[in-house]
């Protein structure tokens, strides 16, 4: 039986045509600037995203970082969300090895963070402060759920950031999740952001890598800080065959992957010891009412020993279970998922 894994989009595996394409690359030593299929990926992004550069790194977490290091010198302050990712789930890689201190302020709900908070965050001129150097934000928004930022939204903290003389850079994980829930062209909804990240492997299928971008200037000093990262890579056009599969043809497709996270949502909602907490793009959180006869935990040992299906408690203490969908979740997968739970709590 094939395993129905909704842990999380990082779980999607390489479709066939990127296979093909990985199989087919034409390869270079991308240390010395001389692997095509990479310089064709990052030249790509750079176009699609309406930035001057752009560089691909490992992974999210090694972008952001590099990101930053580019950005800031040790000792000044970066504004982040509380619940962002960058906060919670990279080590604090910016204090181990930047040196940059973190301000936090709340997320709120729908994954902003309010306009009042960050420039109640912005330090003044002080001897006895660190500087503030950058505002950073994260779309869309894991912990909020999933929920995609309005490009408004993002103006107008642009709008704010730069009136101070400050940098705006956003953890775009997944951004074009965000770009297709609102039906907006990803380069206007980048118009006003200094830099960006974005994955390759999660909703967009390919097997590693991440694009980081922004302004010529800023790409040349974050291949430095990759290089300190040890972040350089030979024949790394294998990799970035997949990733222009990812970028042109699977970064066109999300919605079907909203479609069916709203129909999963919308089938698990009539079980009546569940209440879908949100469903946004492709994210499901559910609450298992404490009406029920297993536990979360409980449930989902039993989904995955009973059903080949595979999924996530999501803090736990709080009966919550997250579903992430993807390429290799389809309709027919949905249905099954609904029905097995429906089993599993009868």
């Amino acid at each position: 039986m094939d395993v129905i894994d909704l842990r999380s989009d990082t779980v999607s595996h390489p479709t066939p045509k990127m296979r093909e394409a990985m199989a087919n690359a034409v390869v270079g030593d991308d240390v010395y600037g001389d692997d095509p299929t990479v310089n064709q990926l990052e030249a790509d992004a750079a176009e699609m995203l309406g930035m001057e550069a752009a560089m691909f790194v490992t992974s999210g977490t090694q972008g952001n970082l590099c990101a930053l290091l580019a950005h800031c010198q040790r000792g000044e302050e970066i504004i982040i969300g509380d619940k962002s990712h960058i906060f919670r789930y990279e080590q604090g890689g910016m204090a181990q090895l930047g040196g940059i201190i973190p301000h936090t302020v709340p997320v709120q709900a729908d994954g902003t963070l309010r306009l009042e908070d960050i420039g109640d965050a912005i330090r003044t001129e002080n001897e006895h402060y660190p500087i503030t150097r950058l505002v950073a934000l994260e779309n869309t928004h894991n912990m909020a759920g999933g929920v995609p930022i309005s490009v408004d939204y993002i103006n107008s903290v642009a709008e704010l950031v730069h009136a101070y003389d400050l940098i705006l850079h956003i953890d775009g994980a997944r951004i074009f999740n965000a770009s297709t829930a609102y039906s907006i062209d990803i380069a206007d909804m980048l118009q006003n952001v200094d830099s960006v990240t974005f994955c390759l492997s999660k909703g967009l299928c390919a097997p590693a890598g991440s694009i980081l971008a922004g302004s010529a200037d800023f790409i040349r000093r974050a291949r430095r800080a990759r290089k300190a990262l040890g972040g350089s890579m030979r024949q790394a056009g294998i990799l970035a065959a997949a990733g222009l599969v990812a970028l042109h043809d699977m970064s066109k497709r999300l919605n079907e992957d909203h479609e069916n996270a709203q129909l999963l949502a919308e089938g698990l909602s009539e079980i009546p010891d569940i209440m879908v907490k949100s469903q946004h793009t492709n994210f499901v959180f559910l609450t298992i009412k404490e009406t029920a006869k297993v536990s979360p935990d409980e449930l989902i040992q039993r989904l995955r020993d009973e059903h080949n299906i595979l999924m996530s408690g999501y803090q736990s203490k709080n009966n919550h279970v997250r579903l992430v969908t993807h390429y290799w979740i389809n309709r027919e997968a949905v249905e099954k998922v609904i029905s097995a739970i429906n089993t599993v709590l009868s």
